[in-house]
């Protein structure tokens, strides 16, 4: 058959027998759009003549970005996307329900073997779950929520094996930024990644998450993983849809395979001013640190602030960080109330932010001061990506990152190994 998971979903959802390089008009089983975005979209979907929304239980939007309103001007934006929902009837996630790439696949909206399209870069996230997930413009995404359908270019797609056992502090977000060092912003650019290894299948699906979401960032127009029992139980515990997993064929064709062994590997950061800009944290140890920002759609999740809540339990962070902590929903941020993870990290001298995507965006909840570097675990760290082009931002995990807030400077989360 010689077929890759991408090729197979586009197959499925054209009635084709789709292979790279062509050009296919598929159904589309879901879309959406953020805050961002779904002014956009709206103006994009008036334009068309007796446009209606394809199926209601198929479309959403989500204010997450700018969550709650930072202006007048995006207050404006937020009341036209509520608008817009109650006339057509379909979905909003309003401000504090979290982050769309959580809330997406947590409220059970796709499964495996999906074709899913999001006004949003990161929408390849869902990939973890065996979804070919991409994002679009705002045009396109009206096109199909109209329609549930779209072109596609079918993508070539990129095999990577990651072998071995992680070391202790070493956890999946260390994993991706080490492939995207290596592969570089643009080395897999208008492909598809497909995920393999012993690694990724030992890692949990949040785990996984992280790792699909960061495939954009050399690229990828999507970052597939097989479906197995973790992903099937997952899928299955948050959704009543029907899952199609897809496999590759034994013999599908790659454009690439790389191979990867993360046994030695030592926590991995992100410096300033592109993702790709990747070392081992010990060639940037004791870099000043003036805020911390945990959360995001890359490591917002119950169980990044499970390892953040235990390196910060009974301590405190240093003076003169900003440590601000987001969990990615509504959903995760009462089950870390739960588990007494908020105590935490608000007695360490956190500042709690309600669900959504926080300082990542820039524009409120963490705008940096000119000259200041922050830590994050978000997905990108582009000039004046946290709100100020007179900022650093560094990346890395959720452990790194309390780790740093605690002693103000870039600081290896294996120091606190007894934590971890």
């Amino acid at each position: 058959m010689r077929q890759t998971i991408a090729e197979k979903i586009l197959s499925e959802h054209s009635s084709s027998r789709a292979k790279a390089g062509d050009i296919v008009i598929a159904k589309v089983d879901f879309c959406f759009g953020q805050d961002g975005t779904s002014g956009m979209i709206i103006d994009s979907f008036r334009k068309m003549k007796d446009a209606s929304i394809f199926s209601k239980e198929a479309f959403c939007m989500v204010i997450d970005h700018s969550s709650p309103s930072p202006n007048i001007g995006v207050s404006a934006i937020h009341d036209k996307i509520r608008a817009f929902a109650r006339e057509h009837k379909v979905k909003v996630f309003d401000v504090g329900c979290g982050v769309c790439h959580q809330l997406v696949p947590e409220s059970g909206y796709v499964v495996c073997g999906d074709l899913v399209l999001g006004a949003d870069s990161h929408t390849c996230t869902y990939g973890a779950i065996n979804v070919l997930s991409t994002g679009v413009g705002s045009t396109d995404l009206a096109i199909a929520a109209s329609s549930g359908k779209s072109w596609f270019k079918v993508p070539e797609t990129i095999k990577i094996v990651v072998e071995g056992s992680l070391p202790k502090g070493v956890y999946s977000k260390d994993v991706i930024l080490n492939i995207i060092g290596d592969v570089g912003a643009r080395g897999a650019t208008y492909k598809s990644v497909e995920f393999h290894g012993s690694v990724i299948d030992a890692l949990s699906v949040e785990e996984r998450f992280t790792i699909s979401n960061m495939a954009v960032e050399m690229g990828a127009k999507s970052g597939l993983m097989v479906a197995d029992k973790k992903t099937m139980d997952w899928v299955r515990r948050h959704s009543n849809k029907v899952p199609k997993p897809v496999l590759p064929d034994a013999d599908a064709k790659y454009s690439q395979i790389r191979n990867y062994d993360v046994s030695d590997l030592s926590p991995q950061v992100a410096c300033p001013h592109t993702v790709d800009n990747v070392c081992d944290i010990e060639k940037v140890l004791g870099t000043r640190i003036d805020e911390v920002n945990i959360g995001t759609c890359t490591n917002g999740r119950l169980e990044d602030l499970e390892v953040t809540a235990k390196i910060l339990k009974g301590k405190t962070v240093a003076d003169g960080v900003k440590l601000i902590i987001t969990p990615a929903s509504v959903k995760i941020y009462l089950a870390a109330l739960k588990a007494g993870y908020i105590e935490i990290f608000v007695r360490a001298g956190a500042a709690v932010n309600n669900p959504g995507c926080g300082p990542c965006v820039g524009t409120h909840q963490g705008v940096l001061a000119d000259g200041e570097n922050a830590f994050s675990t978000a997905n990108r760290n582009f000039l004046g990506r946290m709100g100020n082009p007179n900022a650093s931002i560094y990346l890395g995990s959720p452990a790194a990152a309390a780790a740093t807030a605690l002693e103000g400077k870039i600081t290896d989360p294996r120091e606190h190994k007894r934590r971890l």
